[in-house]
C-alpha cells in the first residue's frame, strides 16, 4: 500500500510517460493482464488509456490489473490510468550498474519554502551581529578617544 507522498511522488514520474497499456471493448483479457506483468517488471510504472468503446471505466480497469498484477493503483485521470508494482528485476540491474541503492519510491524530505525562511532568517541574523559589532567596535574606539584628549587636557 502506497503512503499518500509516495502516490503524489508516483504521479509527478507518470507525468512524461507514454501510455504503452489500452484496453479496448473486450476489456480487461488475459492478454491485457499479461501485457501488464511484463510492463511492470520491465518498468514498475505503467501509464494505460481506457478506450471509449470499453464497457468498463477506468476506475473499473485500473482496480482488476491492480488486483491481477499484485500492483498499486496511483490515479486515474479521465480515460487514462496508471499503476505501480516495485521490480526485483529492475532494482537488481540498478546494483549491477553501480547506481546507489534507493528505495521502491524516492520521497522528498525537506520543504523548499521552509528552507528558504530559515535561511533568510539566519542571514538576518548574521547581518544583525556585524551591525552590532560594529557600533559596539566604534563605541569602544570613541571611549578611548576622549580618555586619550582628557589626558592632554590635565598634561596642559
Amino acid at each position: 500500500m502506497l503512503t499518500s507522498k509516495e502516490r503524489a511522488e508516483l504521479r509527478a514520474q507518470a507525468n512524461t510517460l507514454e501510455t504503452t497499456l489500452i484496453v479496448g471493448k473486450s476489456g480487461v483479457t488475459d492478454t491485457v493482464i499479461g501485457e501488464a506483468e511484463n510492463q511492470l517488471t520491465a518498468r514498475e510504472l505503467v501509464k494505460g488509456k481506457v478506450l471509449e468503446g470499453a464497457l468498463m471505466s477506468p476506475r473499473e480497469v485500473s482496480d482488476a490489473i491492480c488486483e491481477a498484477t499484485g500492483a498499486d493503483g496511483v490515479a486515474v485521470i479521465g480515460t487514462k490510468f496508471v499503476i505501480y508494482r516495485f521490480s526485483e528485476k529492475l532494482q537488481e540491474e540498478r546494483n549491477q550498474s553501480g547506481r546507489a541503492k534507493r528505495k521502491a519510491v524516492s520521497v522528498a524530505k525537506s520543504n523548499p519554502v521552509r528552507k528558504g525562511a530559515k535561511a533568510r532568517r539566519q542571514a538576518a541574523k548574521t547581518q544583525r551581529e556585524q551591525r552590532n559589532e560594529y557600533f559596539r567596535q566604534q563605541a569602544i574606539d570613541r571611549a578611548i578617544e576622549r580618555e586619550r584628549e582628557k589626558q592632554l587636557r590635565k598634561e596642559q
